[in-house]
């Protein structure tokens, strides 16, 4: 990597503007939770619609002001994307091994959050998020590829890694270390048990989410449901479900109010 590219990178990775912004994405991720919880209680109850993240979006926009809403968060989220792309290329302290870790977290975040803000552009300019069927067409797709079902074996553990990592962050807490003035006594007790509770539900919906890619892979169903709304759709299906999806909604609720906690507190 270039000196030239560092010196840039580190620059903007200074820019207060941009930060700025950055914050509103975990704002958006704030409002997207809350209704993606919202939408999840009402599966739990009976109730018909898309619960995973385009479906919130779609929810939003259905809602007073929610126009105005879904540029703020498409903004914040590109923001977010930005940022996490600097942080590929911005010097590390560190490792080498912790060096290529960090960057390998930032590329997989900035991919993250700029799916995320060409979604919400999409939906904030009349468009549908449709996340649900692009998961499952995907999926299909990749399932038809030359090694396909080890390529969704592959995309299912990591994602049910990933919901494992995020079950661990919660109740070890982990998430505390990404916080400015990281040590306990400057983090609320509230916002403490909001991060646990969250982290750990969204760690159980993901989990549940890469199950159904495993289940997807090991039986060579290319029509096997995947994605989050397919997951909490299966936790609703199970016996008791109703109970422990009600239980998840509860925490990604939790993980939408910590999602605010974020945008002051986050490390950027």
């Amino acid at each position: 990597m270039s000196d030239d590219v560092r010196h840039v990178a580190a620059r903007a990775n200074d820019s207060s503007r941009l930060e700025f912004l950055a914050r509103f994405g975990f704002v958006g991720s704030g409002i997207v939770h809350l209704l993606l919880a919202w939408i999840a209680g009402r599966v739990a109850l009976g109730s018909s619609g898309e619960a995973d993240q385009g479906g919130a979006l779609e929810e939003l926009s259905g809602t007073t002001g929610g126009g105005v809403l879904l540029w703020v968060c498409a903004v914040g989220f590109a923001a977010l994307a930005v940022w996490h792309l600097i942080e590929v290329f911005v010097p590390r302290q560190g490792s080498n091994r912790e060096q290529l870790a960090d960057r390998a977290k930032a590329a997989g975040m900035c991919v993250l959050y700029g799916a995320l803000a060409v979604t919400t552009f999409r939906v904030a300019t009349g468009g549908s998020a449709d996340s649900g069927d692009s998961t499952s067409e995907a999926t299909s797709t990749l399932m038809g590829a030359p090694g396909g079902r080890i390529l969704v074996g592959i995309l299912g553990l990591a994602v049910l890694g990933a919901g494992g990592y995020h079950v661990y962050k919660g109740m070890k807490r982990k998430f505390l270390e990404e916080m400015r003035g990281a040590g306990r006594r400057e983090v609320s007790k509230a916002v403490m048990v909001l991060g646990t509770v969250g982290y750990a539900a969204k760690g159980v919906a993901l989990a549940v989410t890469g199950l159904l890619f495993l289940v997807a892979a090991a039986q060579a169903d290319s029509d096997q449901p995947t994605g989050m709304d397919a997951a909490l759709k299966t936790l609703r299906d199970q016996p008791f479900g109703v109970v422990l999806l009600g239980v998840v909604a509860i925490g990604l609720a939790a993980y939408g109010l910590f999602a605010f906690a974020r945008a002051r507190y986050e490390r950027l």
